[in-house]
């Protein structure tokens, strides 16, 4: 766990120091430069720098032991981490759409080549920087690692897409050829749709998880196939399991001979609950609950 933290933190502040950078960067050269699309990429690299802040401070709670008035952890700090950084790139992005927009009806400027060569910087570092953090999300199951690494998805495809909208500007000053002119423009709604799609991705899996929702029905499955290689499991009645954040929480309702005693299930729950923890380190928890089996009695998920 201790592990877990660290590593969380050096990813998000790696996160905000290469976003400070690019935030100035952007900013100041898209306002210098005359560049709306990448003025507009630097306001979402200060949401990403704000992002990776909150993920530091919730890092450490996430963390924490299950204690009295929290049961079943701390997990879910992630996730409200990534709802509210799901709504602040919805916010950003009607930012980004409004500034675009208003531009359209003010005397169109072509902006300097040298906001395209930021533009592609920021991509580079970008790419770098998404592939990074994705691989220690899934390495440590964090959804606020992941969160950041979502935030640097969507500054990849935004900043090409700066870059070309210069570019286009640029050819239509020097070629005057009009609606190129508008090409930064519409490229900053471009990087607008972006940010809105990444959260709306964002948000509409954390309410998933706040509302608990049942995990994949293919890794439910998975969780049947080791139950049932116990023979004296006879049916699995009930099973779900729910994401905690970082980690799962199982729910196994199964049905065992009825003349078993009381530490005969005892035993058979402990070592099922071993056997799904052993295969899948992200599961913190298994609640199984044991029903008598009658023959006669044919509900449930056979398994013999």
């Amino acid at each position: 766990m201790e592990l877990r933290e660290s590593i969380a933190k050096k990813v998000a502040w790696i996160s905000v120091w290469s976003n400070i950078l690019l935030t100035v960067g952007k900013i100041f050269i898209g306002w210098y430069g005359k560049s709306d699309a990448v003025f507009a990429d630097g306001i979402h690299s200060a949401a990403d720098v704000f992002a990776s802040v909150i993920v530091l401070l919730v890092i450490k709670i996430a963390n924490k032991p299950a204690d009295e008035d929290h049961p079943y952890g701390h997990g879910k700090a992630e996730v409200i981490v990534s709802g509210i950084v799901g709504i602040l790139l919805f916010l950003v992005s009607i930012y980004v759409v409004y500034e675009a927009l208003v531009g359209f009806f003010h005397p169109i400027e072509a902006p300097s080549i040298i906001a395209m060569w930021v533009a592609l910087f920021s991509y580079v570092s970008k790419v770098l920087l998404y592939r990074y953090s994705l691989i220690v999300a899934k390495q440590y199951k964090s959804k606020a690692i992941e969160a950041i690494a979502y935030d640097h998805k969507a500054d990849i495809v935004a900043s090409i897409a700066a870059a070309i909208g210069v570019i286009l500007s640029v050819i239509g000053d020097k070629f005057d050829i009009l609606f190129l002119l508008y090409g930064d423009k519409v490229a900053s709604i471009f990087v607008a749709y972006l940010i809105f799609k990444i959260a709306k991705e964002m948000l509409a899996e954390a309410f998933d998880i706040l509302l608990e929702r049942n995990v994949d029905p293919e890794l439910l499955q998975e969780y049947v196939a080791i139950t049932s290689e116990f023979k004296e499991v006879r049916r699995i009645d009930r099973i779900r399991a729910r994401e905690h954040g970082h980690y799962i929480l199982v729910d196994l309702r199964i049905s065992i001979d009825h003349f078993k005693t009381i530490k005969e299930g005892h035993d058979l729950a402990r070592e099922i609950k071993q056997a799904l923890m052993n295969k899948y380190d992200n599961i913190k928890e298994v609640f199984i609950h044991l029903n008598p089996y009658f023959p006669e009695n044919e509900e449930g998920i056979f398994v013999k």
